[in-house]
Parts: structure tokens; C-alpha cells; sequence
């Protein structure tokens, strides 16, 4: 009897353990959506297991580099970082209320372009008004990318892409890359146009700094590994597999104990 109450106890035991490992697995699954299939967000972000939401600014990346020496497993910088995105997002809805009042007058396309980008660029600008630390940053982002502090101008995305329509499409696009290391990407989903592969994205950048932390860059030796494959939404049968024989040693290790006891 003793036996088998000792091997009973033991299979809780095990089974408790993969329960709680379950638990942490698709804890840690945040996102439905996974960044890492969209180009854009992947030329911006590198996967880290340690950041707040699994994703933290790519080092190497033309746009969010400047907001790789962050601690993104800070979450009380990181929830001070969402807040100000969302305000951020919150603002580009004047854009619309520009573009359909524009339209009701009769502008034209190119008009409008102009008015929507060059608006674009203050709102941004805006956004960092009680930042200094962050303005510099965002205005270190926009010379690496744009080659002009300001930001892109409306000539610069015409003369890249060939029709103001774009230049307006470009003035409402964010950046998937930002959103995704502030647990919005889900949320803004459904507003990103998804390409094929390219080029680091130009859009905007994170959102102001308050405070400078730690560095939290991954060796590079590590950032093609990381960024393969999302630990919210990829591939977990691996996870899987060593939980199962976690659970396996720890039944047998269990029953041993047992035995050992009882002999």
C-alpha cells in the first residue's frame, strides 16, 4: 500500500510540474499574430526572452537602433513607453480628419499628400516636447533614415514611390517593429500593410524617452538564432518535448525517492 500511495504522490507531483510548465509556455504566448512573419516588424526587432513582451529594438536596425540600450524587461519603463505609443496613435487620427476635410474642399491628391506627411512629421515632433532626451533620439533616427532630422519629407517618399496616393499611405503607416515591443501589434494589426521582404521600415519611430536604463543589446552571436522564431507565436513543440521528459525524470526521480524510503 505504501507503495503505491508513494508512486500516487510521485505522478501528482510530475503532473503538477508540467501543469505549471504548461502554464508558463502560453504565458508567455501574447500574441496572436507573430511579428516575425511581418518583414517590416522583423528588419526592426530582434526576439529576447527577457523583454517585457519577447521582442526588444533590433541594434542593427536603421529606424529602432537608438532604442536598443533600453532595458525592455524594465516594465515600468516599458508600460510609461505603451502609454505614450498609444497617445501616439491616439494623434494620427487628426490625419484622417485632414484628409476628409481636404477632400470635401476639392484638393487635390498631391495636396493632400503634402498636408498629411508634413503633419505626420509634427506630430511626431510633438510627441516629444517634454522629452529632450527622446527628440534627440528621434531626430538621430530620422537623419540615419531619411538623411534630414525632420523626418521624410513629402518630395522624398514621392520620389521613392512614385505617387502621392503612396506619399498618403505612408503618412498613416506605423511602425510594426515599435508596436510589437510594446504589446500593440495585435492591436494595430489589422492597420499594417504587410509587403514582401524589404528593407528596414521607415516609419515612425517608438515613442518618447523619459529615462535612459541599462543596455540590453543581444550578443551578436546570438541575433540570427533570436530572431528566428517567435516565442509568443512560433513553433513549441520543442517546449513541448523537454517538458514531457522533465516530467518523465522528475516521475522517476519521485519514484526512487519512494522506493529508496521504503527499503
Amino acid at each position: 500500500m505504501k507503495r503505491i500511495i508513494g508512486r500516487s504522490f510521485a505522478v501528482f507531483i510530475a503532473l503538477s510540474v508540467l501543469f505549471s510548465l504548461t502554464i508558463s509556455v502560453y504565458a508567455a504566448s501574447y500574441y496572436i499574430h507573430d511579428p516575425m512573419e511581418n518583414p517590416k516588424a522583423a528588419a526592426d526587432i530582434v526576439v529576447d526572452p527577457n523583454a517585457v513582451y519577447g521582442y526588444a529594438p533590433n541594434p542593427d536596425s536603421t529606424r529602432l537602433g537608438v532604442y536598443a540600450q533600453y532595458d525592455w524587461s524594465d516594465e515600468a519603463f516599458v508600460a510609461d513607453m505603451r502609454e505614450q505609443r498609444e497617445e501616439y496613435h491616439e494623434s494620427i487620427k487628426e490625419l484622417y480628419q485632414i484628409k476628409a476635410d481636404m477632400e470635401a474642399e476639392g484638393k487635390s491628391v498631391e495636396e493632400i499628400a503634402r498636408a498629411v506627411s508634413t503633419r505626420r512629421n509634427e506630430l511626431r515632433f510633438e510627441a516629444y516636447k517634454d522629452d529632450p532626451e527622446g527628440l534627440d533620439k528621434l531626430k538621430e533616427s530620422n537623419l540615419a533614415t531619411f538623411g534630414n532630422e525632420f523626418g521624410g519629407t513629402p518630395e522624398y517618399f514621392y520620389n521613392k514611390y512614385g505617387s502621392w496616393e503612396k506619399v498618403i499611405e505612408k503618412a498613416f503607416a506605423t511602425n510594426e517593429g515599435a508596436d510589437a515591443v510594446l504589446g500593440l501589434y495585435d492591436k494595430y494589426y489589422d492597420t499594417y500593410i504587410i509587403d514582401e521582404p524589404t528593407a528596414p521600415t521607415e516609419e515612425s519611430t517608438i515613442a518618447p524617452t523619459t529615462e535612459a536604463t541599462e543596455t540590453a543589446t543581444p550578443d551578436s552571436a546570438d541575433k540570427t538564432d533570436k530572431s528566428m522564431t517567435s516565442p509568443q507565436t512560433g513553433d513549441n513543440s520543442i517546449v513541448m518535448i523537454w517538458i514531457v521528459l522533465s516530467m518523465a525524470v522528475v516521475a522517476m526521480l519521485c519514484v526512487s525517492a519512494v522506493n529508496g524510503k521504503e527499503q
